[in-house]
């Protein structure tokens, strides 16, 4: 679970029920990343009520804070429970792209091979 979870609601009565969906929903993203990042994560939620004539719309945000990353993802509907669904969604597939950018095997290759090679030219110039 992601400890460091902080909901700031905006026009919104936050209820018991809606706070343990998000805690649960969002806490749990934190298994599509390694275990040097649990730690670090930081998880800001905003929660509004957009209010027009026609009709409400709630809109739910999370930003997900690393230490020299930030991953965002947003969404508006008529109701916080899908925004919330629609939002996990967003934000597992960007976690999944994450740590397969950083922690994959061909990604430290390609640093070891970019680091020989400038190496290789300062020693000979």
């Amino acid at each position: 679970m992601i400890k460091n979870i902080i909901i700031n609601p905006i026009h919104v009565d936050l209820d018991d029920n809606l706070k343990k969906y998000i805690n649960k929903k969002i806490g749990r993203l934190d298994k599509y990343l390694g275990s040097d990042l649990k730690d670090k994560l930081t998880a800001e939620i905003y929660l509004k009520e957009l209010k027009s004539k026609d009709k409400n719309n709630c809109r739910f945000e999370v930003n997900l804070i690393f230490p020299n990353e930030k991953i965002t993802a947003e969404e508006s509907t008529l109701n916080m429970y899908a925004a919330v669904d629609i939002v996990e969604e967003k934000l597992k597939h960007q976690l999944i792209k994450y740590h397969q950018k950083h922690h994959s095997a061909k990604f430290y290759r390609h640093l070891i091979n970019k680091f020989r090679k400038k190496n290789i030219n300062s020693i000979n110039n």
